[in-house]
C-alpha cells in the first residue's frame, strides 16, 4: 500500500507577514510552496493538505469591522469567516496546484473539502486566547485596537515581534467526513481539508450541530485527522528550518531528531512558546502517539532536502 502523508501548511505559506495580503502576492507564495511537495508525488505517495489561515481569517475580521462601521453590514460571526477563509485558501491552493502539476507533466483530481471540527464547548480555551490571527501591529496600534474594540493582542515571540490578535484556540476532538476525506485520497486524488484547523462546531444538547466563536489550530487538526484515518507521515511545514531549544538566545541549539519522551520533556520545561511553536511539537507527539511512524517539521523549501528538518519518532529513529 502507499505511504499517505498530512502535509500542513503554514499561513505564511500563502501570505508572508510583510505583505499587504493581495491575490497576486498569495497566489506566487502558494505557487512556490506547492512546488516543494512535488517531490512526494513523484515518489507516490497519497497527500492530504491542510493549510493556515491566520493572516487571512485575520483580514477577514478587519473587513467586517470596517464594513460594519462604516456601511452598516452586519458582522459575520468567527466560525463563518473560518468557512469563507476554507473556500477562498482552498480554491487558490488548488488552482496554484493545477498549474505546478501541469508544468511536471503530473495528472491527478486537487479535491476541497470545507471541513468542519468539533471542538467541545467547555474547553478552557474560550477563556484563554492564544491563537493568533490577522496582521503584526506596533504596541501603540495594538493598545489602541484593544481600547476601542475589545480584542485581545499578544507579542510576537519570532521574526522583527510586534503584536497579533489573539482568539480561543480548542482542541479538536473530531472531524466531519474523514472517512470520504480518507477515501478520496487513498484513491489518488490530492485532497485539501481542515483548513485553517476546521470550521469549529460542537454538538449542542439536542445532537445539533452549532457553531463555536474560535479559530483551531490547523496543526492539531490536520494531526488528529492524520491519526484517524492511520496516515503514515505527518509533516508540518513553517518558517523555520528545525525546531530548536533556546531560541534566539545564545545558547540557541538545533533539534535534528526527538523521540517523543524528549519532545515532550522540553515542551513541560516550556522550551517552546505557547502560540508559536508549543502547538506544533504538541501536535507531531500526538500524531506519533496514536500510530503515526513520524513526523517533520520543517520550512517548506527545504522538504526535500532531507537533511533538514527536524523527525518526530516514538523513539530515536535516524
Amino acid at each position: 500500500m502507499k505511504k499517505l502523508a498530512v502535509v500542513a501548511l503554514g499561513g505564511n505559506a500563502l501570505l508572508r507577514g510583510n505583505q499587504r495580503g493581495t491575490a497576486e502576492e498569495q497566489e506566487k507564495n502558494t505557487f512556490d510552496t506547492l512546488e516543494n511537495i512535488v517531490y512526494m508525488i513523484k515518489e507516490g505517495y497519497d497527500i492530504i493538505l491542510g493549510h493556515g489561515n491566520g493572516p487571512q481569517v485575520g483580514n477577514i475580521l478587519m473587513r467586517n469591522d470596517a464594513g460594519e462601521n462604516m456601511y452598516d453590514i452586519p458582522q459575520m460571526p468567527l466560525d463563518i469567516c473560518v468557512a469563507d477563509s476554507q473556500g477562498g485558501i482552498g480554491y487558490m491552493i488548488e488552482r496554484m496546484l493545477r498549474n505546478v502539476l501541469k508544468k511536471h507533466g503530473i495528472e491527478k483530481d486537487i479535491v476541497v473539502v470545507v471541513t468542519s471540527v468539533e471542538v467541545d464547548k467547555n474547553d478552557p480555551a474560550f477563556k484563554d486566547p492564544q491563537k493568533r490571527v490577522g496582521k503584526i501591529y506596533t504596541k501603540e496600534e495594538a493598545d489602541k485596537l484593544a481600547s476601542e474594540k475589545g480584542w485581545d493582542f499578544k507579542e510576537e515571540v519570532k521574526a522583527d515581534g510586534g503584536w497579533r490578535r489573539v482568539v480561543p484556540s480548542p482542541k479538536p476532538i473530531s472531524i466531519m467526513n474523514e472517512k470520504t476525506i480518507e477515501k478520496l485520497a487513498r484513491e489518488g486524488n490530492i485532497v485539501i481539508a481542515v483548513g485553517g484547523g476546521g470550521v469549529p462546531v460542537y454538538i449542542d444538547e439536542k445532537g445539533d450541530v452549532r457553531p463555536a466563536e474560535a479559530v483551531i489550530d490547523k496543526d492539531a487538526a490536520s494531526s488528529l485527522l492524520g491519526a484517524r484515518i492511520k496516515a503514515d507521515e505527518f509533516y508540518i511545514l513553517t518558517d523555520v528550518p528545525y525546531v530548536y531549544l533556546n531560541y534566539k538566545k545564545e545558547n540557541e541549539e538545533v533539534k535534528e531528531f526527538l523521540s517523543v519522551p524528549d519532545a515532550e520533556k522540553y515542551m513541560e520545561e516550556g522550551q517552546f512558546a505557547k502560540g508559536s511553536m508549543a502547538p506544533k511539537i504538541q501536535a507531531c507527539i500526538d500524531f506519533v502517539k496514536k500510530g503515526g511512524k513520524k513526523s517533520v517539521i520543517t520550512e517548506s523549501t527545504k522538504l526535500e532536502d532531507r537533511s533538514y528538518g527536524t523527525k518526530i519518532t516514538a523513539e530515536y529513529d535516524k
